[in-house]
């Protein structure tokens, strides 16, 4: 069946999902009503149709600038530096930060050939040659690639008079100390703070 195989090949270029899931996926599509499967059709269709990347920060959103960026309640003299736009949703779901967003669009990582010229950076010292900014958050990921992002974005922000915080690292809500690996455990030592 061949309209079968593609849908699978195509289902396995999806982060996560192997060829048994696609191949689940793909059987559990034949067999939902019509209208289920003209709908999730349809929506995957107007997905790339009706977003696009605001033009300030560079998350996705419906319409350019995005609601965080047009907002008059958003902190403006704060920017929290993140990796991916998907990063700006998992941020605002904590509802604990209240300023404006840049997405970098990814790390450096010279193994992978980015380089600085390669994400959002230009952007950003853009951005902040504006004024009216006081500080940056980083918060990319702590991996090699995020950790020297977050140097190299230091470096570059510390010419300027702006504060330059990186969000904290260590034991997750709920961990356990005896499954936290080393470098966790050192990262949360380091960012200790008084009780």
């Amino acid at each position: 069946m061949k309209s079968l195989e593609e849908l699978v090949g195509l289902l396995t270029r999806l982060p996560g999902i192997g060829k048994k899931s696609a191949q689940r996926v793909a059987w559990h599509l034949l067999r939902t009503d019509q209208a289920f499967a003209d709908a999730l059709a349809d929506s995957i269709r107007g997905l790339r149709e009706s977003i696009v990347f605001c033009g300030i920060c560079g998350s996705w959103a419906e319409e350019d600038p995005c609601p965080v960026c047009s907002s008059p309640l958003r902190d403006r003299s704060v920017i929290c530096v993140v990796e991916q736009p998907q990063d700006v949703m998992t941020i605002e779901a904590s509802h604990e930060y209240r300023g404006l967003y840049h997405v970098l669009g990814g790390v450096i990582s010279p193994i992978d050939g980015v380089g600085p010229e390669d994400i959002r950076l230009d952007a950003l010292v853009a951005r902040l040659s504006q004024g009216g900014i006081s500080e940056v958050v980083i918060a990319t990921n702590p991996t090699v690639e995020g950790d020297t992002t977050a140097l190299y974005v230091k470096r570059v922000i510390e010419r300027q008079d702006i504060e330059v915080t990186r969000l904290a690292t260590g034991i997750p809500v709920g961990g356990d100390l005896e499954y936290a690996d080393r470098l966790t455990l050192a990262r949360s030592f380091r960012g200790r703070q008084r009780l």
